[in-house]
């Protein structure tokens, strides 16, 4: 299947940054920082090409250093491509009258959105043509697909930039005008009011990019003189505006990480005032769900895993809630799906999410089973309110992405579609596993493994560790037609739930945030020293990889565990962390408090300084790195990976490789077309190949 050999590394000369002194002084405790300019093209400043400089000369020497896997990363490439179904379509979903769908072509890097009226026998109507509106454009998202309720207009949102600043536009589907209302610096959601002619959308504060505010729109009218109707004080919150499924309710919705508010509208009536539904309270989080008769809240209040409550429709403050399901210690409620005569309840226990059907009339209730040892199931579209059928998604390491369609009243299931993986897939070629990994406090910590038939498994294999770790986000087990090209060259894969997620419940997420936060990077190293002492690797064949939270992650394990891997990936790393967070003016800092803490106070600030990874660089070695970013993102700025590899350049001793890609035409997300993300795949596999000595024989190429 493959060989290895020697790795070689061309004697290239990598670039050195230029040493530009700045001086930071807080909490009496002073910082030098040599690099502190790279943030200039951000802030437009003097310096801005010098930072263009440096980055295309830091590309070069990744090139340079990569060049003899180019032919690697274009068979890589198509092998990658081929196993995607270039013509395909999404399975229909049905609201108001149509059936709704996207459709891709062969050789085309974007979408068709579609519909067909009453029957999937009707004629298409083709809404929207992605491919088109994208042509001669680096980087192009399309999103926020709203029709109005009488069908006739389509409300949608445009980024060309790749920093999340979307403009709103609206098209008329019987006559195929685009309207001049257009509608800039969005979040990209518009909400249409009853009455056909009102839209709702949230609008960012051009600088820091923070969700501030809520607008309300008229069609035809200026954009200019869009009304204010919600403003968001507090900068730690985010805000979104929806519309509840009964079609009843505009809904605002004001959450931070530990408090949330809610505003309801009625939607037949768009120019009325919003009413709060239950004044904010200290770290209370609630969502509501409209139903026919009543509202349900889903909270923590005094529930640390979240329990339902229930109030009259005109009787919403907190006094008024009454229990509709206990709270469970053992169970995380995570989400509602909610139809006129039936719940679907998303839990979570020991780390495995499941799925309670709950009948409204007879209050009785079941679960669905799905018969793997790790899986992820998940509601899928459901935008009918009227419906006794769920949609709802599945997959595993080993089962490709599936859509069921389940029949709540009568129990039974319909598989309507599973990802088909072109050149043949064989799911009982490979295998997956649940482990459990003790802590070095104790804790039993989750792993998530699939290799292929026949690995060996007495250190010999080579081992890729991913986690997250950070916001709640649980990083479920799913499948990847990609990672077969990994697992096919004898790599095994696992996936770490590591606290800050939230697999094992609320508390798994608060134990891995704050204060509590080394508890994240030391599960990551705990996981990787038991996959070693389990002999599924040794530290010469362990690789980690991780992305923005992930990518910190990745830092953090760079400085406090070198020896335990060969190799890491830090994809657009999170790693200047008290710099980003003393800075207000990035987008997304002062929503960040309530994860990271307020580096303005003393105690937060040590803290993050003692394992931010840029502040805690050593003189040592390090493991082979490849880090990327973009030069438009605008989660993680890039400046904070190209100050990360430039002090690491100028720091680390030994002979280990560091390279910094980054892409000048994207930003956090990547490239936004179906095949050109495969090219960054193609470069990190390649990489960890390289590092492998592995030679990808006939077969294979």
């Amino acid at each position: 299947m493959q060989q290895h050999k020697k790795i070689h590394w061309p004697k290239v000369m990598a670039p050195k940054a230029a040493v530009c002194p700045h001086i930071r002084t807080i909490h009496d405790d002073t910082v030098q920082d040599d690099y502190y300019w790279m943030i200039d093209y951000f802030k437009k400043g003097d310096r801005s090409q010098e930072v263009i400089e440096y980055l295309e000369k830091e590309n070069a020497y990744t090139n340079s250093m990569l060049e003899d896997t180019a032919d690697l990363q274009e068979k890589l490439f198509y092998e990658l491509k081929s196993r995607i179904k270039e013509k395909d379509e999404s399975v229909p979903y049905y609201k108001n009258g149509y059936y709704y769908y996207s459709r891709t072509e062969e050789g085309n890097q974007y979408f068709k959105f579609c519909r067909k009226k009453g029957t999937l026998e009707a004629e298409e109507e083709l809404l929207l043509d992605i491919d088109r509106l994208a042509d001669g454009h680096a980087y192009y998202t399309a999103k926020g697909f709203s029709v109005s309720p009488d069908n006739r207009l389509l409300a949608f949102s445009v980024d060309t930039v790749s920093r999340r600043e979307y403009t709103i536009y609206i098209k008329n589907l019987e006559t195929g005008e685009i309207y001049p209302d257009q509608i800039k610096n969005t979040e990209g959601a518009a909400i249409w009011g009853n009455d056909n002619l009102t839209l709702f959308y949230t609008a960012k504060n051009p600088v820091t990019l923070l969700s501030e505010k809520i607008m309300r729109h008229v069609l035809g009218s200026d954009p200019a003189a869009d009304v204010l109707v919600y403003e968001e004080k507090d900068n730690t919150n985010y805000i979104a505006v929806g519309k509840s499924k009964n079609g009843k309710y505009i809904i605002i919705n004001s959450e931070g990480t530990l408090s949330s508010e809610i505003w309801l509208l009625d939607a037949d009536f768009p120019q009325t005032e919003f009413r709060v539904f239950q004044p904010r309270m200290q770290d209370v989080l609630y969502s509501v769900i409209a139903l026919e008769d009543r509202f349900l809240i889903l909270t923590n209040d005094e529930a640390i895993n979240f329990r339902i409550m229930q109030c009259p429709l005109d009787q919403t403050e907190r006094s008024n809630w009454q229990t509709f399901m206990a709270h469970r210690p053992d169970v995380l409620v995570s989400d509602i799906e909610e139809f006129k005569d039936f719940l679907a309840i998303a839990e979570r226990k020991n780390g495995l999410t499941q799925l309670a059907i709950y009948n409204l009339s007879s209050q009785q209730q079941h679960y669905l089973d799905f018969g793997e040892v790790a899986y992820t199931v998940y509601p899928a579209i459901n935008v009918e309110y009227n419906s006794q059928k769920l949609r709802y998604g599945y997959t595993s390491l080993v089962t490709p992405s599936s859509v069921y369609e389940y029949d709540m009243a009568d129990q039974q299931k319909v598989l309507l579609k599973q990802q088909e993986v072109l050149g043949g897939y064989d799911q009982t070629a490979y295998v997956t596993e649940r482990l459990f990994a003790t802590a070095r406090d104790g804790v039993q910590v989750p792993i998530s493994i699939v290799y292929k038939k026949g690995t060996k498994l007495d250190g010999t294999a080579p081992l890729l560790q991913y986690a997250y770790g950070s916001y709640g986000a649980s990083m479920d087990p799913t499948f990847s037609s990609n990672r077969l090209s990994l697992l096919d060259r004898g790599f095994i894969y696992a996936l770490t739930h590591i606290r800050g997620g939230e697999e094992m419940g609320r508390q798994w997420y608060e134990d891995g945030k704050m204060m509590r936060k080394m508890n994240t990077f030391y599960d990551f190293v705990d996981c990787g020293k038991y996959l070693i002492e389990r002999h599924y690797c040794t530290s010469e064949h362990l690789y980690a990889q991780g992305g923005s939270a992930g990518g910190l992650l990745m830092g953090v394990v760079a400085n406090i565990a070198p020896e335990q891997y060969h190799g890491i990936i830090a994809q657009v790393p999170f790693v200047d962390v008290v710099n980003t967070m003393l800075d207000d003016t990035i987008p997304l800092t002062t929503n960040e408090y309530d994860e990271w803490g307020n580096p303005n106070e003393s105690e937060a600030y040590f803290y993050m300084k003692a394992y931010s990874p840029y502040e805690n660089i050593e003189a040592k070695e390090y493991p082979n790195l490849l880090v990327t970013t973009g030069l438009h993102d605008s989660q993680v700025q890039y400046f904070e990976p190209a100050k990360w590899v430039a002090k690491l350049r100028a720091t680390k001793t030994g002979d280990t490789v560091l390279l910094l890609k980054t892409d000048m035409d994207y930003g956090h997300g990547g490239a936004s077309g179906r095949f050109d993300y495969l090219k960054e795949i193609a470069l990190e596999y390649a990489f960890l190949f390289k590092l492998e000595g592995i030679i990808p024989d006939h077969a294979q190429q």
